[in-house]
């Protein structure tokens, strides 16, 4: 494995939902505290952004070459530089919940988990007091179903494994469940992985060999590898104290691309550590797939 590479200095306060868009080799993502979407192209490195009217929490690609993107309550449709068209409304009975977690699953609909609004207004943090997310489908027709109860301190990461399961994770608790996918809802949750003193879990992509790479925020500094049942693999290092999400991206998606933040950081620890927040690439000698696409 080579050694992290600097690939682009965003200087997000919180990077997440990151995708490749293998159509045109470019990798797109969210800054949520600054209110933020990316798009890097990957052979030029042309950077482009577009400013948001709210938090957005994640994005995933149409199948028309559009987005998908979740904001603090809604799901909204997007031609990369127009306007937001507002899909579905996924908690109209919580004002003080957020979506957060975001992804294109491969039924053609878009995956969103939530959690108590850690942020206020101006984007400064605010204290969780309850565990009142859960997991939704949302489908390019704007129906909403909840699948699970709402229990999750921070619903985070979304994978969908070739043998039928789906996994996905509470950064409070630091642990990852798996569920049964059955007829499209989620039965049979358990535990994937246990909480481990290298961070707490955020964003995830699977590999290839249907091992799951987790990025480990709040000070994980990296990422861990479990394998298929959720036995630890491996670990990979990286100069930012808070990856938050990750995605295999390149021709040959052989090239692990991961987000990261700089969210709660002091004045001090970034004069010292300016890379926080920043994209980095390694390559892991594994190889991804591409992304589902909405609709």
């Amino acid at each position: 494995m080579h050694k992290p590479e600097l690939i682009f200095d965003a200087r997000d306060i919180v990077g997440e939902s990151l995708v490749y868009d293998d159509r045109r080799d470019a990798l797109i993502w969210v800054d949520i505290g600054g209110r933020r979407i990316h798009r890097l192209w990957l052979a030029d490195r042309r950077h482009e952004a577009w400013n948001t009217p709210d938090f957005p929490t994640s994005i995933g690609l149409d199948r028309n070459g559009d987005a998908v993107v979740g904001f603090t309550d809604r799901v909204a449709r997007w031609a990369f530089g127009a306007k937001f068209e507002t899909l579905a409304i996924v908690e109209p009975d919580l004002a003080d919940n957020r979506l957060n977690e975001g992804r294109v699953g491969p039924d053609g609909a878009f995956w969103v988990g939530t959690m108590q609004n850690n942020l206020n207004a101006d984007g400064s943090p605010r204290d969780i007091d309850r565990n009142s997310g859960a997991i939704y489908r949302v489908t390019p027709r704007g129906e909403v179903t909840q699948l699970t109860p709402r229990e999750f301190g921070v619903a985070n990461t979304m994978a969908w494994t070739e043998d039928g399961r789906f996994l996905t994770a509470d950064t409070l608790r630091n642990e990852i469940y798996a569920y049964d996918l059955v007829n499209g809802t989620l039965a049979h949750k358990r535990l994937f992985a246990g909480a481990d003193p290298r961070g707490a879990p955020d964003g995830s992509c699977l590999d290839g060999e249907g091992a799951l790479w987790n990025c480990r925020v709040a000070g994980g500094a990296g990422i861990i590898r479990y394998g298929p049942e959720g036995s630890l693999e491996g670990f990979v290092d990286l100069p930012c104290s808070w990856p938050t999400s990750c995605a295999f991206g390149g021709a040959r998606f052989d090239e692990l691309y991961v987000t990261s933040a700089r969210f709660t950081m002091s004045a001090d620890h970034l004069r010292r550590r300016p890379e926080e927040g920043a994209l980095f690439m390694v390559r892991p000698r594994a190889r991804g797939r591409p992304e589902p696409r909405f609709g």
